[in-house]
């Protein structure tokens, strides 16, 4: 999935609205519990209304005169805040949810996958134990596509190393955590990108939201780079397990995708989405590594 452009160019405040509105109202809907369920029924990501924002702001004390204008009618930054809110909303319920998938359809996708390319590149296993251990099918999608449509040029598939960028051959910028994959290095990279599977997960613990922010801060220091020194590197996400991201953390899903049009991330790949959009994105990077070549020439 990429950002929808409206959004991109937001300043800083425009989201701290998002945030503090959809903390204290809620991301998604909440059901009525039925008899007999133990836990809370959670429907579709929410889109708050005009009431709903103005009480929110009235209970934690602050002003929505920003948003909602005397007449009671939405301010421009109120029509972007709730325009926001409506494409969230229908991009996760119609589009990203039917992407996900669960472990047997991300182990068939990857016994088709691994049939047809005859990958040579690494695929790592999965961390659990007994019968629950298996291929990471996602992290072995992602690296037999990018192997397939990077021909022969070089990759890291599980960098041992922090990211870093240098300038005359010294370090100018290196990235706090390792990410997981690199192009074609993770010295001067042109893309990284970062892979959250829980296919065997039966809990949503803290584990699985720290891998969202950990996204966030690589994301914090790429836009610092981008900024005060012009080199932008490539910043991907791929995330599946539809158990895990829709079942139990469909707020963090929303807080992917206000990620993604926050500029954190370039894309964010959900589940299947893999098979379409990362040979278009390493054939890019491709065209990206040519042109670097020739800019030493």
């Amino acid at each position: 999935m990429q950002p929808d452009p409206r959004f991109l160019q937001q300043p800083k405040y425009f989201w701290a609205n998002i945030r503090t509105l959809s903390q204290h109202i809620g991301y998604t809907v909440r059901l009525k519990k039925k008899k007999g369920d133990k836990a809370k029924a959670t429907g579709p990501i929410r889109v708050p209304t005009v009431d709903e924002i103005a009480l929110a702001l009235q209970e934690l004390g602050l002003s929505s005169d920003h948003l909602i204008g005397k007449d009671q009618k939405l301010t421009e930054v109120g029509k972007r805040v709730h325009a926001y809110f409506e494409y969230r909303a229908k991009a996760i319920n119609d589009v990203v949810r039917p992407l996900l998938m669960d472990k047997d359809q991300a182990r068939e996708l990857f016994e088709s996958t691994k049939a047809k390319l005859c990958p040579k590149c690494p695929i790592p296993m999965n961390k659990q134990k007994g019968a629950k251990k298996a291929p990471a099918y996602l992290t072995g999608l992602v690296n037999m596509l990018v192997e397939a449509n990077i021909g022969y040029l070089p990759c890291d598939y599980d960098p041992r190393e922090l990211t870093t960028v240098t300038l005359n051959d010294v370090p100018l910028r290196t990235l706090a955590r390792r990410v997981d994959g690199a192009f074609p290095k993770p010295v001067n990279p042109i893309a990284v990108w970062e892979v959250k599977e829980y296919y065997y997960t039966t809990t949503f613990g803290s584990r699985v939201a720290d891998g969202v922010y950990e996204t966030l801060l690589d994301g914090m220091e790429l836009e610092e780079l981008r900024e005060e020194e012009k080199i932008d590197v490539k910043h991907y996400l791929m995330v599946d397990d539809r158990y895990t991201w829709w079942e139990c953390g469909r707020s963090y899903l929303c807080r992917m995708i206000d990620m993604l049009n926050m500029g954190y991330v370039d894309e964010v790949l959900f589940g299947k989405e893999i098979v379409d959009r990362l040979p278009v994105l390493a054939k890019e990077w491709v065209t990206l590594y040519h042109n670097r070549q020739k800019a030493k020439v």
